[in-house]
């Protein structure tokens, strides 16, 4: 019975780990970029949209070019979540690779 109450305060103790990383990853803040800075987002850790910025440059094009740059960069600012992401649970759980809304099932 020992070894299952071992086992049963490591899970929990790993539980409190991945909610205190999942707490870090929601302060995260990313820069996304297009077109050669010609567009930048920046995501914050739950994926919600903080800032677009466009440059002069890019203001000159059309509006078709624009909203492809604004695409381009929230898909490379929400790469580089991921990979932030990734860096931060890869801490807590040595390597174990579990994705982000990994529940326990206690």
């Amino acid at each position: 019975m020992t070894n299952f109450s071992d086992m049963l305060s490591k899970a929990k103790a790993m539980q409190e780990k991945m909610k205190e990383a999942q707490d870090q990853i929601k302060k995260i803040e990313v820069e996304g970029e297009a077109g050669g800075n010609l567009v930048k987002v920046k995501l914050s850790g739950d994926y919600e949209l903080k800032s677009i910025i466009i440059s002069d440059a890019a203001k000159k094009e059309s509006q078709e070019i624009i909203n492809d740059l604004i695409i381009a960069a929230y898909n490379n600012a929400k790469e580089n979540l991921k990979k932030k992401s990734t860096e931060e649970l890869s801490k807590v759980t040595s390597g174990l690779n579990l994705p982000m809304d990994f529940k326990f099932p206690f």
